[in-house]
């Protein structure tokens, strides 16, 4: 969440926006995204050349020896952010428009990637020297902000609070999704280096960026030393779509900064019969927008046949059956309704997890979590394709707190069940003894088939009473009586006193 210095920092950065002409929300977080991008690939790259020499592995730096630009060749050196932010306003503008930008349409080689194809139509449209070299300064003073606290994702905190100033951001969904949520889920799910992941609405990539980021904190050794596992996770690892280019071109660069060198991020459109990824992948993570109805002739058969309905939330959660491998984990979140619907769609979809797959565990999250974006309670279902059942007992955990306020403002409280949750899931063989008077217990499947799979953890919670003695009714008259005294005594006293005035 954007607050207090950082806030005043990034509406400055958008009045400067404002005050040169580019006044369209989604014009203004793409360029401040190119110019984020440049300067990440700056220290992105630095940091890659330590660990390489670290690991004692060979790296050629993108800015090294002669760069190709069109037909010419200019010195790497002046593309790096950190050379020409200190030129004079009017060749710095001529370096970015006619070296810089040119250089990062065209950094991947393949033409078919992801990154390329959504780069081919960006356009620099920064119209002046003097406007572009306050951009620069600005966009540096908010990393030196944030580079006082290492646990911001600056990045993503921008996006999100950038996102917020577009009118139908909320209506569309282009919220993300907290970085603490995203992190949590991937902590549960753990990827593997040998994993295939998706996220079939994709954004900026926040959960493929965590779960990359998580794979290089957990096991760099066995990625990067290992040629097989490193071709993986460079090319064939991450799978992304989305309905929006501007997302998507965040996404892909979102990714590249981050050292996934050709991620595979599409534009599609996840339900309709143009997605055919079937048994496809073994971890999908997401949160899918959830946009109300849509029309049947644009959703995919395969999807109607498992839950015929108009409802998003309730086709994702049968695309994600579908894409997955068998044995193949999702973790996603999913709107309070999904949990407790009573129709047959709903009725249908939760019986298929349950029944023909193994629902692991149900996470309730309060209300506040997508605020100020969106009040709407939600949870997180984690589940486990089989094909044939093998659900037995589902966990449930009802958190209460997620480390913020839960009002719209959002600030940082003590107050955080994420690593309880994370704690428990990792070893639910201790669960077993629980109460459902606690946060979390188990539930067995046949009671949840007899409730029509209910899944509110409401339904299922006992609160714990806790008798109150009062004292007899005699007692408190007595001290009703006591007080009324000492107020008339009281009064008494201000009257003479005002009698005695003067």
């Amino acid at each position: 969440m954007v607050t207090g210095e950082l806030k005043n920092k990034i509406d400055a950065l958008w009045d400067i926006f404002a005050a040169g002409g580019i006044v369209n929300p989604l014009d203004v977080i793409e360029q401040i995204t190119y110019l984020m991008f440049i300067r990440d690939l700056d220290d992105a790259d630095n940091i890659r050349a330590k660990e390489s020499s670290m690991l004692d592995l060979p790296y050629k730096s993108i800015f090294a020896d002669e760069v190709e630009i069109g037909e010419r060749k200019v010195n790497g050196q002046q593309l790096k952010w950190s050379v020409f932010h200190d030129y004079p306003a009017g060749q710095m503008y001529s370096v970015m428009q006619e070296m810089v930008f040119p250089f990062i349409k065209n950094l991947h080689g393949d033409k078919n990637s992801a990154y390329s194809k959504y780069m081919d139509d960006a356009i620099f449209k920064i119209p002046t020297p003097l406007m572009l070299s306050k951009v620069v300064d600005s966009l540096d003073g908010i990393y030196e902000l944030m580079s006082k606290d290492e646990s911001k994702d600056v990045r993503g905190d921008t996006y999100e609070y950038m996102l917020g100033k577009i009118a139908s951001a909320g209506r569309n969904g282009q919220f993300r999704t907290p970085r603490h949520i995203i992190r949590m889920m991937v902590e549960l799910m753990q990827p593997k280096p040998e994993d295939v992941i998706c996220d079939p609405a994709c954004g900026t990539s926040g959960f493929l960026v965590t779960a990359s980021e998580y794979l290089k904190e957990k096991h760099k050794e066995d990625i990067f030393f290992s040629k097989k596992n490193k071709e993986h996770y460079m090319n064939s690892m991450f799978y992304g779509y989305d309905m929006d280019r501007t997302m998507l071109r965040i996404g892909a660069m979102n990714m590249m900064t981050h050292g996934i060198e050709n991620p595979s991020i599409e534009y599609r459109d996840s339900l309709s019969d143009q997605n055919i990824d079937k048994d496809k992948y073994s971890l999908i993570l997401a949160n899918p927008p959830f946009k109300g109805s849509l029309d049947y002739d644009i959703v995919s058969t395969d999807l109607l046949k498992v839950c015929k309905t108009k409802k998003t939330e309730l086709l994702f959660l049968a695309l994600f059956l579908r894409m997955l491998k068998v044995g193949g984990r999702c973790a996603c979140i999913v709107p309070d309704g999904v949990l407790f619907g009573s129709s047959k769609a709903h009725q249908a979809i939760r019986k298929s997890l349950i029944e023909d797959n193994r629902l692991e565990a149900v996470i309730s999250m309060p209300s506040g979590v997508f605020k100020p974006y969106a009040g709407v309670s939600t949870g997180i279902l984690i589940f486990t394709k089989t094909g044939h059942g093998g659900t037995d007992k589902v966990w449930f955990y009802d958190m209460q707190a997620d480390g913020f306020s839960l009002d719209d403002k959002r600030a940082e409280v003590s107050e955080n069940d994420i690593p309880d949750i994370i704690e428990r899931f990792k070893n639910l063989d201790k669960e077993e003894s629980r109460e459902r008077t606690e946060k979390s217990f188990f539930l067995p499947k046949d009671e949840i088939a007899k409730n029509g799979y209910d899944l509110s953890i409401n339904k299922y919670k006992k609160v714990e009473y806790i008798p109150v003695e009062y004292p007899p009714t005699s007692e408190l008259l007595a001290e009703l009586k006591d007080l009324q005294a000492e107020i008339s005594k009281g009064l008494n006293e201000l009257e003479k006193l005002l009698k005695d005035e003067p």
